[in-house]
Formats: C-alpha cells, structure tokens, sequence
C-alpha cells in the first residue's frame, strides 16, 4: 500500500526523523493559508500523488510570496500531472503540500528496502540525491552504497557510520546522520514496510540532514496489524478495479494486455501469464481467486475482469485442491448469468471434482471453449484474440 509524500512526512516527524515544516492543502485558500503562517519564503507547493518524477511533470514549484503561492497553487491543483510513473493518462492532482524553503548544501539519496535474496533489509544510498536512481545504478552502480541488515540483530552502529562515510557527509553532520538513519529502521519495522525513500535526503548549510522528500509503501499482507494505516489508503489513486477486486479479498492487478486471466494461485497465475506471453497474447491482469475461494468470490473476480474494456478475451486456469473444480465451475455460471459474457472465454480446469465442474458447464449452455491442457488453452487464447 502506497501513501502519499505529507502522510509518510507526518508519520517520520512520529519517529523524530526530520523534515521540513510544512502542512497538506485541499484548496488554493488553504495553501495561500499555510504559505503565510510558515512566516518566511520561498515556499514549496508540492503535488500530492502517488507517483515519483512530480517535478519534472510540473507538480513541484517554488513561491517567492504569498501572490505567487496563489498562482502556483491554482496551477497545480486539479492538473492532469503526468510523469513517466503514471503512465500517459497522468493522475489529477486533487491535495498540495505546502513546505517551508530550504539552503541547500548537498543532494543526497536513501533509501531502506526488504531483499529477499539475503533475507534482509538492505539500506541504499548514493551521493547522487535528487536523480533517478535508476539511471545512477544503470550507468555508475558504483556510486550506489548497499549495506545489508540482518533484521534479527537490527542495525548496528558500524553500520550506520558505513553508509556516512559512503555518503561523504561531513563530522558535524555524523550524529544528526545516525539519528536519522536509526529512526528510519525503527519506523521501517514497525510498520512492516516493503520500501522507504528519501530523495533527495539533504544535508544543509548549517550541517543538517532533512528529509525533503518522502516515499513509504507498505506490506499489504501485514496491513491487519496496523488498522491505523489503513485510514491513510487513498482509493482516488488505485484503480477503481483493483479496488473493487480487494472488496472481495482477491488478489488482482490491472496490466496493459487484452487476455484476462482467472486463476487459483499466485505460482500458477504467474506462470499462466508466461504461458499467455508466449503463445503471442499479453495478459491484461494478474488475477489470483486464492486455493479456497468461494463460488461468490469466482462470480466477482470473472465480473471486474469483464468491466475491463481492454479485455478481448479470457482465460480460466483451475487446479482443484481446496478450491474444488465444481464450485469453481457454478461461480463461473453464476456470473455469466448476471453479467453476460460477449467475449471468448477458454477454460482449462484440473483436479478435485473435476468432471463435476465441466457438467456444471456444459448444462449451463455458456459459449466456453474448453482446453485440454495448459499449451492447449495457450493456443486458443491467443487465436481468440487474433481474430
């Protein structure tokens, strides 16, 4: 789960990691509000969406007075903001927040993330603060510090002073660095977070380090053990179908492709996506029912993939284990009944009940196309689409 820059600031000034003084505006009136009783300018009038590159869309702008505060603000608020993290369609921008300027000496980037592939927290970092990340690692990865830490010891001092001396940061800087750096793991796991980024992470004139910007996103599948964090959720920045499709504990995401894919597992829905790919079609979900899902749970996963107008046609990949092949063949009737299905559906079924769930389909008089195998079913969805 994504939040955005001011909730992730607010939860930062919880764990005394510092930021700039600043506060979130609804409105023009608010942010001209704001600007005056921060008592001193330029301000920052920031775009508040849940996407990176904001300023180079025009979403961050700095106000040398009040008038200007109002201009710019108006500006921003209600903009289409299109960056190169929310696609050509961009995202309206419907809150600002309102910052306090700052000297700035140094640009810096930091960032704590969970890597699955030693088990740990790995703590990046670069000199290279307000860039791309992605084009420091790409052209000078050497420039990218990575400390790893081990989540049963914690963070270590040694370690906190590796990532200093990487960054350059001067003596007068180390201890409000270590502080920083220390909060930052604290809040990281508490909240089971799955990243935190500061960029840029500034160290100013008087020797100071200061979260500029923020980024915090979170560990849905942890979300149960914090009920607070879930009044942070901004349903304006999902997709209104994987919104939807979280209504009925599904696991769904919306992909760019036309083939829609219904399927009990995480490991097999990624390797029906690989199989879609490779027979020349593109997935346009990621559509996981879950081993016991209901018939209900089935009717509504095949009725939010339908409501995608990019979908040409739809794919069903169903090993029966706990999710029994019959119940899955009756949430699959259910809802072609309520909702009409007008498009090609192929459905490759195996397991417990099985030829229980191919009865329920063939007396239900529906057009599907049955498969018989997995390369089969691969075949006759990419030809669906074809035509």
């Amino acid at each position: 789960m994504k939040i955005h820059e001011y909730q992730a600031k607010d939860l930062f000034r919880r764990y005394n990691v510092p930021v700039p003084e600043g506060r979130v505006a609804f409105s023009v009136e608010e942010a001209k509000k704001i600007a005056g009783e921060l008592g001193s300018f330029p301000v920052v009038v920031k775009a508040q969406i849940h996407a990176g590159g904001r300023g180079k869309g025009g979403g961050v702008k700095l106000a040398a007075s009040l008038e200007e505060t109002e201009i710019l603000a108006g500006q921003i608020l209600g903009m289409t903001l299109v960056t190169h993290q929310t696609g050509p369609e961009g995202r309206l921008v419907q809150k600002l927040l309102v910052e306090a300027g700052q000297k700035i000496e140094r640009e810096l980037y930091l960032s704590l993330l969970v890597d699955r592939a030693t088990a740990s927290v790995v703590i990046m970092a670069s000199q290279d603060g307000g860039m791309d990340i992605e084009q420091v690692a790409e052209k000078t990865p050497e420039r990218i510090i990575k400390v790893y830490v081990d989540p049963l010891m914690g963070i270590q001092g040694y370690q906190i002073r590796e990532v200093a001396f990487g960054l350059g940061l001067p003596k007068a800087a180390m201890r409000s660095f270590a502080g920083l750096l220390s909060n930052l793991y604290k809040l990281f796991v508490a909240y089971d977070s799955s990243m935190v980024e500061i960029n840029p992470l500034i160290l100013t004139q008087d020797n100071a380090v200061l979260a500029l910007d923020a980024k915090v996103d979170f560990d849905s599948n942890a979300l149960y053990r914090h009920k607070d964090l879930l009044e942070l959720r901004d349903l304006d920045e999902e997709d209104p179908l994987e919104v939807e499709a979280s209504k009925f504990n599904l696991n769904y995401i919306n992909l760019d492709g036309n083939v829609g894919n219904i399927v009990n597992g995480a490991g097999l829905a990624m390797a029906t996506m690989d199989i879609i790919k490779n027979a020349g079609a593109t997935p346009a979900n990621f559509m996981d029912v879950g081993g016991g899902a209901s018939s209900e749970q089935v009717e509504n996963a095949l009725r939010i993939i339908l409501a995608d107008p990019k979908v040409k046609a739809v794919l069903i990949n169903i090993f029966g284990g706990i999710l029994r092949c019959d119940i899955f063949a009756q949430g699959v009737v259910d809802a072609a009944r309520k909702t009409g299905i007008n498009i090609p559906v192929v459905v490759r079924m195996e397991g417990t009940n099985v030829e229980q769930g191919k009865k329920i389909l063939a007396d239900a008089g529906l057009d599907l196309i049955a498969a018989a195998d997995l390369a089969d079913a691969a075949q006759k969805i990419a030809a669906a689409v074809a035509n």
